[in-house]
Parts: structure tokens; sequence; C-alpha cells
């Protein structure tokens, strides 16, 4: 038992929160105090859910001498003004992906923390899922060579499900690079170690109702000449999770007759502020945190070829497909679905040690992603230099 849990803030109580709140409430890292939100609704309900304090503003959260950190789940364009203001009030910080949409706001948010002495954490993102944590630990267990080549993809309906204006807006970090890639691109960077060194990449923008990128993919060359793949479709067609037991990407049974939903529901909304009124009723107060889920979450089929055996991450476990045997080490459901993400955030504020996604590694994603919007744009390969 956790005798001297984080004494935690949540910065936003939206979608990002709600989906991080199951854990939040499981996992003995940590505990809910206080909370930053401009609706008096939400305040209200965080009160009288959890006590503690309720805040309007993020500066009198950075003022509250009860919070230890703060989760910072308050939309992409706003992370580097929030981060700047509970750093200089002394605030241990977890930042929702991607840690900014602009890297010179990235890039300021390194800075700021450096300089504050606080501990950053970039997350929740799916390379802290269980199959993603212990496929990384067998490579190194079982020797089995360092990791040449990686294939993720994920077909989902993300572009469907009710968005806020800017969320259509790559410039302002809509679309499925800065909410979606960051995801797989943080899973490969953990399970193929080293620094990537340049990406070629395509996008595609073929809903002009919803004029962003729904779909990539991409090519990431590391040291070596090992390489990944990356895939992904926010276009609500194909979905992936049939070939992951039917299992959704939060860890719960998918109901597959449910089968065009996202798409059916946005049909029935009029106009943009339709929409977002939609995308608030998912907030927290205005419906309940989702039950346990079962299995761990995942981010869509993901095989890692090394030398002397090929991994299939799956839900429930790890495929090893060696030499000459196949095994399968299954990863239970922890108490916690996000409990990799918080005990890397209790380690690195009680015993100093962080995580491999500190604030820095949030920037070196970000620079990927960056990195597919340039080369689908001009049609060439993008080297990185902003890697960690």
């Amino acid at each position: 038992m956790i005798s001297d849990p984080i004494k935690l803030a949540a910065a936003g109580l939206g979608r990002g929160f709600m989906l991080t709140l199951p854990s939040l409430l499981a996992d003995p890292h940590v505990r809910l105090t206080a909370c930053a939100a401009p609706r008096a609704a939400s305040r209200q309900a965080f009160l009288d859910a959890f006590g503690g304090r309720a805040h309007e503003s993020v500066e009198a959260l950075a003022a509250d001498p009860e919070v230890e950190a703060v989760y910072i789940a308050t939309p992409h364009q706003m992370h580097r003004e929030h981060a700047e203001i509970l750093a200089a009030g002394g605030k241990h910080l977890l930042v929702d992906k991607p840690l900014a949409i602009t890297m010179a706001d990235a890039s300021a948010i390194v800075d700021t923390v450096e300089a504050a002495g606080v501990q950053l954490v970039a997350g929740p993102s799916h390379s802290f899922d269980q199959p993603v944590v212990r496929a990384r630990a067998l490579i190194d267990e079982r020797d089995l060579g360092r990791p040449a080549m990686l294939h993720a993809f994920n077909y989902t309906d993300f572009l469907y499900r009710p968005r806020r204006p800017e969320e259509l807006s790559t410039e302002q970090g809509g679309g499925v690079v800065f909410s979606q890639a960051v995801h797989q691109i943080d899973m490969v960077r953990l399970l193929m170690g080293g620094e990537a060194l340049s990406v070629y990449a395509a996008t595609g923008a073929w809903d002009p109702a919803r004029p962003t990128e729904g779909a990539y993919s991409a090519i990431v060359h590391f040291d070596g000449g090992r390489f990944a793949t990356l895939v992904y479709s926010g276009y609500a067609h194909y979905d992936s999770d049939v070939l992951q037991g039917e299992i959704g990407e939060l860890g719960a049974p998918k109901d597959m007759a449910k089968y065009g939903a996202a798409r059916r529901a946005l049909a029935a909304v009029a106009s943009p502020e339709e929409e977002a009124a939609l995308k608030s009723g998912r907030t927290f107060g205005a419906v309940d945190p989702a039950p346990k889920a079962p299995y761990p979450e995942h981010f869509g089929p993901v095989v890692v070829s090394c030398p002397r055996a090929d991994l299939r991450l799956t839900p429930t476990g790890v495929e090893i497909w060696g030499d000459e045997r196949r095994e399968f080490v299954e990863t239970p459901a922890a108490p916690s679905p996000r409990t990799e993400v918080l005990r890397g955030l209790y380690d690195a504020i009680r015993r100093g040690a962080p995580p491999p996604q500190t604030a820095r590694w949030g920037r070196a994603s970000l620079e990927i992603c960056h990195a597919i919007l340039d080369s689908a744009r001009t049609g060439e390969p993008v080297p990185l230099k902003r890697q960690s």
C-alpha cells in the first residue's frame, strides 16, 4: 500500500480527464485533491465527487499549497501557458499528449520545467500500456536482439467523434497527427530504442466537411538501417479492433454490432455549435466515469521484428514467435488501467526517477508529428534534429 500518494490536481475536466479518471480513482499512487475548470457546473461536480478545492483559474491552482502535481488535461494549444504557470508555482506536471502544438512551445516547456526543477511526465500515451512495457522488457530479458523493424497500424472512427471547431484545424492541433500519431510514435520510440533519424510520410484529408488530416502513413528510420512503419485511419470505416479480439482501445469488449454509430450520431448534428455541445456532454459531471475495463489498453496491432524473434502485441499479452517455437506471455489488466504512467509520476516525484517520457521525450515525439506533416507536404524525407 502506498502511504504517501501524490496530491494531484486536474487542470481541465474535459474528455481527456474523463479517459484517465478511472485510473485516478483506482490507483494508490495519486489522490485527487483539487481542480481548475472554467465551468461552474464542472467545478461543483468535482467538489461533490471528491471534495478538496475547485479553482476557476490555473493561476489559483498554481498557488494552492495542498497540490503537489497537476495533470494538464486542457486543450493542446493551452499546454505551454499552463505548464509555465504551474511550474512557476513549483508544481510537478503530468501533461496530456501531445506536449504542445508547436516546437517552439514544446521547447519553452522543456526550458521552463528544467529551470524550475520540477518533474514532467508526458502522457498518458499508449507507450505506457502494459503489453508495450512488457514487450520492451522481454526484448531485453530474452536477449532477442535490437529491434530491426516495427509495424503499427490502427483504423478507428476518431475523426467522426464529436469535435470542437479547433479540433478540425491542423494549425490549432486538430486532426489525427497531433492527437493520434503521437501514441504510435511514443510506442515506436520506446520499443525500437535509440534516436529516430528521419521520417518519410503521406497524409490523407478526404472529407471536406472534416478539413484536417484523417489518415497518415509514415516510415521512421533509425540508426543501423532499422525502421518502423506507422499507419492510421480515423475515417470510421474499417475497424482494426477486429484483429485485437474485438477489444477496444480502452480495454473493454467492443460491440461490433454498433458499427457506424459515430457517423450516424454526427449526421444528426446541424451545426458546429451543436457538435461542440455534444462533446461537452461527454465531460466530467455530464456522464459517469467508465467502469474498470477487463483488459489493458492498446492502440491497434503492433509487430516488432528482432533478430531472434517477432513479437506481436495484443490486448491480453505478447506473442513471441521465436526461431523454433511460439510462446504467449500474458499481461493481465492492472487494478488501475493507467498504472504505469501514474507509477512513473510517483517515482519521478518521490524517488527522482522519471520514466523515459519526460519533457524532452515529449518534444522529440512532437518533432516526428511535424515531420509527418512536413514530409507529406513536400514529398521529401525530413531529417530529425531534436530527438532524445
